[in-house]
């Protein structure tokens, strides 16, 4: 007989390759996504406005997708849709090679978001199902990590590759990334089994839309766009920021932005269940508007690795703190919608944010553009202390409900 006090098993064979293909997958969206700005200016000779939308139209199709996908479950069982949408992502990854005009790179950047936005639903979803409800919290943490480094390597992979071999190469390498994760869910047959009821780690629409939605995953979603805003300048106009100031290496700042992102997360995660969410969430986000300032003066390495590591701290800190926050602010059949609020959240920030500082960009230049991107996080900072204030004012602390470890 299993002792009741002994932990449920995380570290299953199924809980590492999702992990790994979550990781696989969103390597492959950020090693382009870095590097399609300069090599659309490059190649269509484009203006900034016009580089903007090859990142909000791939953004806005994944956060519809993500809609679709719910409503689809339904009525396709969840593996095919997983297989079609994996598929998709990695022949849209091949095809950018022959994208001839603007026209067809932005539907090829559709085509991408669909295929992209039922696998970054799905994955999560089969996740959901075999974590141990009493190590929900530290799960997911674990499982984030592996977005969050993608998110950091990512980019200086696609960026340093792009400039050593050029894009081709990196869409061929981009497209095996993605096709990785066939063999690697497949062979190791890591799928769990859909469950009886189909309504374990589906999303309330995906259920048949019975719950009802939950008004407390608003304002940590509202946050999380302010946060993806900083990360879609980054993203979308660092490359270019490079060229403008003469910086060559601008790709390492995400290497340097990774490491205090593995540093932070563990600490972060114990300050936040300790503590509660203000306790992280307000020095986090002094750091990222530290870092975007730092940026905008950056003429050398030195403040460029500077603003890497402050970012790192900030975001490394902040976005899993607002996804364990959102779970913990829904009962346990609401988790899927939790996440699912919350990657819509962050593709919405990251389109908002081409579209805005491209737009920023195209009249003040780079530099300026930074700042009106630490102005966003300044917004984040008086939105979130006024609202905790005004709300910890209402709430006695003893009703203050217990957070779940994201560590």
């Amino acid at each position: 007989m299993t002792n009741v006090d002994q932990p449920a098993k995380l570290w299953t064979k199924s809980f590492i390759c999702l992990t790994i293909g979550s990781f696989l997958l969103f390597l492959n969206l950020q090693m382009l996504l870095s590097s399609f700005p300069a090599y659309v200016k490059g190649m269509f000779h484009a203006g900034d406005l016009t580089v903007s939308l090859v990142t909000s139209v791939f953004a806005l199709s994944a956060i519809a997708t993500r809609f679709l996908t719910a409503a689809l479950i339904r009525k396709v069982h969840r593996d095919v849709l997983l297989f079609i949408g994996l598929a998709l992502a990695a022949l849209m990854t091949l095809f950018y090679i022959w994208a001839s005009s603007i026209g067809s790179l932005l539907a090829m950047r559709v085509g991408y978001g669909i295929g992209f936005g039922m696998g970054s639903t799905l994955i999560p979803t089969l996740v959901s199902q075999i974590i141990p409800g009493r190590r929900m919290g530290e799960g997911i943490g674990y499982f984030g990590l592996s977005t969050s480094l993608a998110m950091s390597i990512g980019p200086m992979i696609g960026l340093n590759m792009m400039k050593q071999h050029g894009f081709n190469t990196l869409a061929v390498t981009g497209t095996i990334t993605a096709l990785l994760i066939f063999p690697i869910l497949i062979l190791s047959r890591s799928i769990p089994p859909r469950p009886l009821q189909a309504q374990a780690g589906v999303s309330a629409a995906a259920s048949g839309g019975k719950q009802r939605f939950n008004v407390k995953l608003v304002f940590p979603a509202l946050l999380n766009v302010l946060l993806s805003i900083t990360y879609s300048g980054l993203l979308s106009f660092i490359a270019l920021f490079g060229q403008s100031v003469h910086l060559e290496q601008v790709g390492l700042f995400f290497l340097f932005n990774a490491i205090t992102i593995i540093i932070i997360r563990p600490i972060s995660g114990r300050v936040f269940d300790q503590r509660g969410h203000a306790s992280v969430l307000i020095p986090a986000a002094v750091c990222v508007v530290a870092s975007m300032v730092v940026l905008s003066f950056a003429v050398s390495l030195p403040l460029l690795i500077v603003s890497a590591l402050l970012y790192g701290l900030g975001f490394g800190a902040i976005q899993p703190t607002i996804q364990a926050w959102m779970l913990r602010s829904s009962p346990k059949e609401q988790h899927s919608m939790a996440n699912s609020m919350f990657y819509n959240s962050t593709d919405l920030g990251v389109a908002l944010g081409a579209m805005i500082l491209g737009a920023i960009s195209s009249v003040t230049g780079y530099a300026v553009m930074y700042r009106f991107s630490a102005g966003f996080m300044l917004a984040f900072l008086i939105v979130f202390i006024s609202v905790h204030f005004i709300t910890s004012k209402r709430t006695p602390k003893a009703a203050q409900p217990q957070s779940p470890s994201v560590s």
